[in-house]
């Protein structure tokens, strides 16, 4: 009698623990990974409050930039991501589960362990949290919390931890396809739609490196009120959302410097200032160049980055033989140098990135050396096709590629 009663505890027990593992499993069900992502986070809530038996869950995703926990997702506390709560990295229950990077429990909820007002308004006895983890890297919080005491157990914070292990996964997957796609989106909105301008012809190639995930790189050109002419490409340290973002700032920025002054340097020498100022952890290269209003003579300066190829009417290419400053960011408030390029007749330049050049396991010299057997004068839609075709080949690009080509024309 007692055995048929230890064997139906035991068939009890392992039916228990099957439908926890097929309610895990349901966390991180294949079908997750194509939702939108606030699809996705209100489904792992619902999900994970019932895995946990608790009142409510949240999601707060980590602001890197601010060093700051923001409320994404909710289930029965909505108004933490109404209210836009945003919890300093180390501060409160979620800041603390973040800063230490491990489950923190709380059995009596109350004005000196919690940060977050809601909580406290909402009558939120007990709380549970875990860090959600990728790759690596803390990207958020987890966390379950009851209207009624109850002690969670150290059994409980595995099971969350388990359930959040699985969760980080999908979450970061799909925030980078999001930002992929805002990026892209963003960098295509930013790329300019290029001006006729008389006494030349002018072309352009943008191609993003590492399996279309957008970076920093971005190329400009447009008409000065005085006739000159400005042409500008830089490159953003870094890839993705963040890059794309901080392009657009730079971007924007050189322009309304260039309003203000034809000379390069001083163009260059604010922009720096400003990212100094208000982008301090941000670096970027920038060449600047103005075109005289009669197309004949150009004058650049370059804060890091590679100068033009100019190639000529008589076949010869060659690169222009100058120093470049400091990067942009570098707040070194050095001079900055401009140098003049002539612009004969006929000629075309060709301003480009680090990625049409450098290749993993080579000299940057080589890449240069390629570029300049490949650029011609003429038709700049021709010589970009002829870049692109010669130098990118079918290899994966690791860079962004730009070329920005200026031909100017005979008569």
């Amino acid at each position: 009698m007692t055995s048929h009663i230890e064997s139906s505890d035991v068939d009890i027990d392992v039916a228990q623990e099957v439908e926890q593992l097929r309610r895990i499993q349901s966390v991180t069900d294949a079908s997750l990974a194509h939702l939108e992502i606030d699809e996705l986070l209100d489904t792992l809530l619902e999900r994970t409050r019932d895995i946990l038996e608790a009142d409510t869950a949240a999601v707060l995703l980590i602001d890197r930039a601010a060093q700051e926990m923001v409320a994404t997702a909710a289930k029965g506390i909505e108004e933490e991501v109404r209210g836009g709560v945003r919890i300093p990295i180390g501060q409160g229950f979620a800041g603390r589960v973040a800063a230490e990077g491990k489950a923190v429990i709380l059995d009596n909820v109350d004005h000196t362990n919690v940060r977050n007002p809601i909580l406290l308004d909402l009558g939120i006895r007990s709380l549970l949290g875990v860090p959600l983890i990728a790759d690596g890297d803390t990207i958020g919080v987890l966390h379950v919390g009851t209207l009624g005491s109850r002690s969670f157990s150290e059994q409980d914070a595995e099971l969350l931890q388990l359930v959040a292990d699985r969760a980080a996964l999908v979450i970061n997957t799909s925030v980078l396809k999001q930002e992929q796609r805002v990026a892209t989106a963003l960098q295509r909105s930013l790329l300019p739609r290029l001006p006729d301008i008389s006494g030349l012809e002018i072309a352009a190639r943008y191609i993003p490196g590492r399996a279309r995930l957008v970076g920093g790189d971005w190329y400009d050109l447009f008409l000065l009120p005085t006739g000159h002419v400005g042409a500008a490409i830089g490159d953003v340290v870094g890839h993705g959302l963040p890059s794309a973002i901080v392009m657009g700032r730079l971007r924007n920025a050189l322009r309304a410097y260039a309003l203000d002054s034809n000379d390069p340097t001083v163009v260059l020498a604010r922009l720096d200032e400003m990212v100094s100022h208000f982008e301090t952890d941000e670096m970027a290269t920038v060449l600047y160049g103005v075109i005289d209003p009669d197309r004949r003579r150009m004058t650049c300066s370059s804060a890091g980055h590679p100068f033009p190829f100019i190639a000529s009417p008589s076949g010869e290419a060659a690169m222009v033989d100058a120093h470049a400053d400091p990067p942009i960011g570098s707040g070194s408030g050095v001079k900055r140098h401009a140098h003049d390029v002539p612009l004969p007749a006929g000629s075309t330049a060709y301003f480009f990135t680090d990625g049409v050049v450098e290749r993993r396991g080579e000299h940057i010299d080589v890449g240069l050396e390629r570029l300049r057997e490949t650029v011609m004068a003429g038709s700049p839609h021709r010589g970009c096709t002829r870049i692109v075709t010669r130098l990118m080949g079918d290899d994966q690009l690791e860079d962004d590629f730009a070329v920005l080509a200026i031909h100017v024309r005979d008569t």
